[in-house]
Formats: structure tokens, C-alpha cells, sequence
């Protein structure tokens, strides 16, 4: 019996603090990078068609990079500006391992919330667009974004400030952009599109290549996290 009322006091704990989060995290501006996203994604998918372009899964992929991107963009950037905001981050460094016990759940739960809008954004494209796999296709297109959400997070705790943050990523963005064409072929491409294989070469080596790629996105964006986790235990730097 009481094990019973212990885990519905958990439960109740645990339902309250994802809430609580959810809304520190996202806030009120969010809604309109979704706008932004699904704006994105229609205007180029119709131009697309109206163009004749050719719809499969390499073009579904590169589509939904940039809804992806703005998805993930809001929350990990202004996460910690959110955190000031609403004067709470002082009682936040007032919890032992602050860093595991708050930030890792948001990011969770961050990741979580983007990768279930992928996945309907990948199904809307499947009925939309064209039939691909939709869950391997919403799996490699996580890759890239979760690589430069992570990223996000770090440099917001070390800039401490959302627009700055916002300023940094969008610089970086658009040299990792002009970058591609010429890591286009290796595993360093950032935007590699696994859907779409280079002419001449062979399939078993882009095969390769795209599983060092996801490798290599992948450890990334575990020594972001852990980093800017790392950087959340400084107090002194945030109060």
C-alpha cells in the first residue's frame, strides 16, 4: 500500500516537474519557430512541386533539416536566458548536481519533444510527398540537428545570453553551410545527406562514410552536452 502511494506521489512529482520545464524551456516564443518550421517546410515542398524537382527520400531529407534546426533552436539557445528570466536560477544552484537533477532532464526532454515533431513532420511527408521510411528517415535527420542543438546548449552557457548565443549559432551555421561543398564526400560533412549518393562512387563506401559521419555527429554532441553541463556547475558565473 504504500509502496503503491509512494509511486503515485512520484508519478504526480514527476508529471509536475516535466510541465514546469516544459514551459520554462519553450515559453511563449516558441510557437513561432513552429510557425516558422512548418512555413519553411510547405513553401519550399510546394516550390518543389510546382517546379517538377524530383520528390524522394534524399529531397525529404534535406527538407526537413531547416524545420528540424528551428525546432531545436529556441529551447537550446535561451534555455539558460529563460532560467534568468524567471529569477530562478539562483534556486536552481541550490540543488546538489544541478547540472544531472535540471538541465540533463530538460535536454531529454528537449530531444524528445523534437524528435516526435520530426517524426510527424516525416509522416506528413510520407502522405504529403512521397512514401519513404519514416522512421528510418526521421532517425538520420535527427543527426545534424541534434548535433547543432547540442552545440546551442554549450555556447549558451558560455555566452550566458540568449541573442548572443542566437548570433554565434546562425555565424556558425552559415560557414558550416559553405563548408559542405567541400566536405560534400566525407565524414565531416555536418549536412551530409545519406539519401543522396555522389556520382562515382561507390555504395558501400558512402555507406561507410555515412556511418563514420553519424559516429562522429553523434560523440559530438555528447562532449557538448557534457561540456556545457560541466560549464553549469561554475555558479559564480551565472549569478
Amino acid at each position: 500500500m504504500l509502496s503503491t502511494i509512494k509511486t503515485a506521489n512520484l508519478w504526480t512529482m514527476f508529471q509536475k516537474m516535466v510541465k514546469y520545464n516544459m514551459k520554462v524551456i519553450f515559453g511563449n516564443r516558441f510557437i513561432w519557430f513552429v510557425v516558422a518550421a512548418l512555413a519553411f517546410y510547405f513553401f519550399i515542398a510546394i516550390t518543389s512541386i510546382f517546379d517538377n524537382n524530383q520528390i524522394d527520400d534524399g529531397f525529404i531529407y534535406g527538407l526537413q533539416i531547416t524545420p528540424g534546426i528551428l525546432l531545436v533552436f529556441y529551447p537550446m539557445t535561451f534555455g539558460i536566458q529563460n532560467d534568468l528570466d524567471a529569477g530562478i536560477l539562483e534556486i536552481l544552484f541550490g540543488i546538489p548536481d544541478y547540472r544531472y537533477k535540471v538541465w540533463l532532464v530538460r535536454l531529454v526532454l528537449v530531444f524528445a519533444l523534437v524528435f516526435i515533431m520530426m517524426f510527424g513532420i516525416t509522416t506528413m511527408s510520407y502522405f504529403l510527398l512521397a512514401p519513404v521510411n519514416i522512421l528510418y528517415l526521421t532517425w538520420n535527420v535527427m543527426f545534424p540537428i541534434y548535433f547543432l542543438g547540442s552545440l546551442a546548449f554549450l555556447f549558451s552557457t558560455i555566452i550566458k545570453n540568449g541573442n548572443g548565443t542566437a548570433v554565434v549559432m546562425v555565424i556558425i551555421g552559415v560557414l558550416l553551410l559553405i563548408l559542405s561543398g567541400a566536405l560534400n564526400r566525407t565524414m565531416w560533412n555536418i549536412f551530409l545527406n545519406p539519401f543522396n549518393i555522389p556520382n562515382r562512387l561507390n555504395e558501400m563506401v558512402w555507406q561507410e562514410i555515412t556511418l563514420k559521419n553519424r559516429i562522429f555527429l553523434s560523440v559530438s554532441s555528447l562532449l557538448f552536452i557534457l561540456y556545457g553541463l560541466f560549464n553549469l556547475q561554475k555558479r559564480e558565473k551565472f549569478i
